[in-house]
């Protein structure tokens, strides 16, 4: 391959050299799953893509590339003359579609026409995607894994949140399936999870900011969080690590749930809608009761009695089947507020160096949360 060749298409490894990451793949695409800081500069929209992809398929190539050529013209143009009109000749942005074909080629030759220094990432999306699994099947075990564990409303996210503001390390695996892993977990404001694939990606960027010589901090989870899926490697390696419980008073776990969910009574409806994925889990009387105390905005009385009634038990039944948890060290948390926090921290930060002594095949740190194990 000549050397021009060379710096025009690049493997996935170099992706780092450049000053930009462009996305040509349709706006449907880029949704679902992108590199990340990559911005989506579309040659085709998603209708466009779907008429072109149909006339390909069912009348003629021809026809379809002369359609898509006169489209791609004119959608480059636009790009041109709106978001890369302030760039300056130094500029070096890599490009990429789905298989690193026509769509980011065309997008290259016009960049390289104009003078900038732009390059095609060899294989495209699907490259990258390979990529990514791979990671997540390599990168999980070069990491010392530290769990917290606990019941419904512990704190555990808290606490995550005060180790990472102390400068440790942590994978807050909910904030990245934007979801709290229970019937009643969604994100506030109806925001939708990522993708399994755009969930992913998210876990291998994170994962490798981390310090395999620093323990990484991370919540019990089941395998399921809503929609997306811990891949293996990763729910196996944090099953294998050391495990510490938090032992939170009933009060202060109250007090955190109408905190955390006090959104949900701004849509006392939507609330009573949703408490009947609970059917079958509770009895039918006590399913209305809780409804009625969506629908009257009775937060405290409804979050109690999930607590009393189904989280609780649930986690006593967690605990029967793993004995080990109850073996586990455990550290107080005395509150929400920042001297709390701080406190278990200390604990916490104390135990996580001790417990670099203890073999991975020692006792499991299963989760402590059925699939459905928060309000």
């Amino acid at each position: 391959m000549a050397a021009k060749d060379k710096d025009r298409i690049v493997p996935l490894e170099r992706m780092d050299e450049f000053d930009a990451i462009i996305d040509a793949r349709s706006p449907a695409e880029f949704l679902e799953d992108h590199l990340p800081g990559a911005i989506n500069l579309p040659v085709l929209d998603d209708t466009e893509r779907r008429i072109v992809g149909t006339i390909y398929k069912q009348r003629s190539a021809f026809e379809a590339r002369r359609l898509g050529a006169a489209w791609v013209a004119r959608n480059l143009a636009r790009h041109l003359q709106e978001r890369l009109q302030h760039y300056p000749p130094s500029w070096r942005p890599l490009v990429y579609c789905w298989r690193g074909g026509q769509r980011s080629g065309a997008f290259v030759t016009w960049l390289r026409m104009i003078g900038w220094q732009a390059a095609q990432l060899a294989g495209g999306y699907k490259s990258y995607r390979r990529w990514v699994l791979e990671r997540l099947v390599d990168l999980p075990g070069r990491f010392s894994w530290r769990v917290l564990a606990g019941p419904t409303g512990s704190g555990k996210t808290r606490v995550l949140q005060a180790l990472a503001q102390r400068g440790h390390q942590v994978l807050d695996l909910e904030a990245l399936a934007r979801h709290r892993g229970s019937i009643l977990g969604a994100w506030p404001g109806g925001e939708a999870q990522p993708s399994q694939k755009a969930f992913d990606t998210a876990l291998v960027a994170a994962l490798r900011r981390f310090d395999p010589q620093k323990p990484v901090f991370v919540e019990a989870e089941s395998k399921r969080i809503g929609l997306v899926q811990i891949p293996d490697a990763l729910h196996e390696a944090i099953r294998l690590a050391p495990v510490i419980v938090l032992d939170t008073a009933r009060e202060c776990r109250m007090q955190l749930l109408l905190e955390d969910y006090a959104w949900l009574g701004n849509e006392p409806e939507a609330l009573a809608q949703r408490l009947e994925r609970f059917k079958g889990l509770a009895p039918n009387e006590t399913l209305r009761r809780w409804q009625e105390l969506a629908l009257r905005r009775d937060l405290a009385t409804l979050f109690a009695e999930l607590i009393a009634r189904h989280y609780d038990p649930l986690y006593r039944r967690s605990l029967a089947r793993h004995p080990e948890l109850a073996q586990a060290p455990q550290v107080q948390l005395a509150g929400l507020d920042s001297a709390a926090l701080e406190a278990a921290c200390g604990e916490i930060e104390a135990w996580g160096s001790a417990s670099e002594v203890i073999p991975r095949q020692s006792p499991a740190a299963v989760s402590t949360r059925p699939s459905q194990a928060a309000p």
